[in-house]
């Protein structure tokens, strides 16, 4: 070997672990956890996108490495099987985990907020606005009819992104531990053509949370994590 060999391949172990993605861990439960190794989501892709740079910025868009791999598959299986049907995603959690205000979960990499994917007055799937001024669209309120201003909540494309996601995550052997979405919206989302599937396969709990899950549905993914 001759001397600038040597000197490469010093250099490869040297700077060999910083190239190596380690995988992340989970530590307690969604209410009282944390994180090592966390994952910060994509800001965009082909059919989604981030719900504000400044909450990006602020480092409230980390996941456990495997739910990440989940959401980002589920949204390229829709550009394909949805193709006119765009989403936004929200909170998460930071990249240790462990408290993150004001949430009450969202502590070990394992809780994502997905805004509910709407349509305009023209009946065309397009992004809801989030800004600073609505609370990154947590101060919205839509009525029991899924309705706020010119949008409505897009139904279809909601209960394809809970079936997709749920079908990805087995598929990864993860399970979708539970969906929590408002209960008054709920019967709009089993009269859609993936109801029985979720009525069969998804747990969407009937009782009020501490927030009306309205604007958003709350995703808390299952993996088995450390003890803290």
């Amino acid at each position: 070997m001759n001397y600038f060999s040597f000197l490469l391949v010093i250099f490869l172990v040297a700077h060999s672990g910083s190239s190596i993605a380690r995988d992340s861990i989970c530590y307690g439960s969604t209410k009282k956890g944390k994180l090592e190794y966390g994952v910060k989501l994509p800001d965009k892709g082909t059919n989604f996108i981030s719900y504000g740079s400044f909450p990006e910025l602020s480092n409230r868009t980390y996941v456990h490495n495997k739910v990440k791999d989940i959401i980002v598959r589920a949204y390229n299986n829709l550009a394909s099987t949805r193709p006119d049907s765009v989403y936004k995603y929200a909170e998460t959690g930071f990249k240790q985990g462990g408290h993150f205000p004001p949430h009450i979960t969202h502590q070990n990499g394992l809780s994502v907020d997905f805004m509910v994917p709407v349509k305009n007055h023209n009946n065309v799937s397009t992004y809801f606005p989030t800004t600073q001024s609505n609370r990154y669209g947590y101060n919205v309120e839509f009525d029991k009819h899924g309705k706020y201003k010119n949008y409505s909540i897009d139904f279809e494309a909601l209960a394809a992104h809970i079936v997709t996601l749920d079908k990805v995550a087995k598929n990864h052997g993860v399970q979708l531990w539970r969906v929590l979405f408002s209960p008054d919206l709920q019967d709009n989302l089993y009269k859609t053509s993936y109801g029985n599937y979720l009525k069969n396969n998804v747990i969407i709990p009937k009782k009020e949370s501490w927030v009306r899950h309205d604007e958003h549905y709350h995703v808390d993914f299952s993996l088995k994590c450390e003890k803290l």
